[in-house]
Formats: structure tokens, C-alpha cells, sequence
């Protein structure tokens, strides 16, 4: 594996994790904690501070372990997780996101997205300084792009697996806009991708 096993802070773990119990329900977490070896999390949630936590390692591990719990569901799952993981950030780490008194609502939709995607970026960034992530405004289209996905590490697949990141990108457009929009995962590094690209489509009818 060319990629270093980084780690990931106490709260971003903690968000995951409180996000994936509101979703699944505290019995739904502690079977996939047990099963991707995070057993120590079991009615023990990380503190909400910057301190390291987990190996990027261990966190592809819950993953693949709640799309597995599953089984067809599991995409859907991730992706609600997602959504409930950014709505997680805007009640405890506004500032973080860089949204705490935001005034956006007057700026044309697509610099909507852009503020937001770029909040989500800076935030990965101040949490880990070996986050390679980016915001791509050459395509027609708005694209948040990562080389240091934590969600795929280590993991291969025929199709694009990080969909906790298309819900977290799905709410925080939402957010942003008022409006769902599709999100669509083009390219995985758990794919041989150089990186996981999500692409901002259309809103939804």
C-alpha cells in the first residue's frame, strides 16, 4: 500500500459515530464497532477535540463493515450516515466548517457550493495537515476531490465505495442551496483512481 496509514482525530470519530447511531441505533453500531475491531468505542464515544484517535485504517474497516452489516442496504446507510454526519458538523463544529454566521443566502448557487465545499475541505485540513483535498472549478460542473480518503483505504472495488462522503457532500449542498442536488462519486482511489472525485449534478426533481 503506497498510502501512509495517517490518523484521524477524536472529533471526527466522534461525529461518525454519533451519526451512524442515530442512524443504525446503538445495537447497528456496536455489532459493525465489534466487527471492524473498535470495540473500545462501545458506550465510549472519543471527546469532541483534535487529539489523533483511530488509523485511517481503522476507519475504512467501520466502513466496510457497516456497507457488509448491510448487505444491499449498506450504500444507503452510508449515505444517510453521511447526511446525518455533516448536520452533526453544523450543530457542533460551525466554526470548524467555517459556516458560524454565514451569510450566504444572497450569492448566486454555484458560489453557494463552492463556499461550502471549500468549509468542508479547510475543515479536513485543520484536522489533519496531511489531508490532500480540493475543490475543482475547471469542469462545467463543481467537483470536491481527495487523495487522502480515509473512507477507501486499503479497500478495492470495481465501483466507487465512499458513499458517506456522497451523503456528507448531498447534505452540505443542501444545506448551502436549499436544494438537493445528485452527487455522484466519478472516480476511487479504492478503483486504482489517483483520487475520489464527487461531481455536484443537477438538483433533484
Amino acid at each position: 500500500m503506497s498510502r501512509p496509514d495517517s490518523v484521524i482525530v477524536n472529533g471526527l470519530v466522534r461525529q461518525a459515530l454519533v451519526s451512524a447511531e442515530e442512524v443504525m441505533g446503538a445495537n447497528g453500531l456496536n455489532a459493525v464497532l465489534r466487527t471492524s475491531g473498535l470495540e473500545r468505542y462501545i458506550d465510549n464515544l472519543p471527546p469532541n477535540d483534535m487529539n489523533p484517535a483511530i488509523k485511517t485504517s481503522d476507519y475504512a474497516h467501520l466502513n466496510q463493515a457497516i456497507e457488509e452489516f448491510y448487505g444491499r442496504g449498506g450504500r444507503g446507510m452510508l449515505r444517510r450516515i453521511g447526511k446525518a454526519s455533516f448536520q452533526y458538523g453544523v450543530r457542533e463544529q460551525a466554526a470548524l466548517l467555517g459556516i458560524a454566521g454565514a451569510a450566504i443566502k444572497l450569492l448566486p448557487e454555484k458560489q453557494r457550493i463552492r463556499f461550502i465545499l471549500n468549509g468542508m475541505v479547510n475543515a479536513l485540513k485543520k484536522s489533519n495537515a496531511e489531508v490532500d483535498a480540493w475543490v475543482d472549478e475547471g469542469g462545467e460542473r463543481l467537483a470536491y476531490i481527495e487523495r487522502t480518503c480515509a473512507i477507501c483505504w486499503g479497500r478495492s472495488s470495481d465501483t466507487p465505495v465512499c458513499h458517506l462522503y456522497v451523503g456528507s457532500i448531498t447534505e452540505a449542498v443542501l444545506w448551502a442551496t436549499g436544494v438537493e442536488h445528485v452527487i455522484t462519486e466519478t472516480h476511487c482511489l479504492a478503483r486504482g483512481d489517483e483520487y475520489c472525485r464527487f461531481e455536484v449534478g443537477e438538483a433533484r426533481a
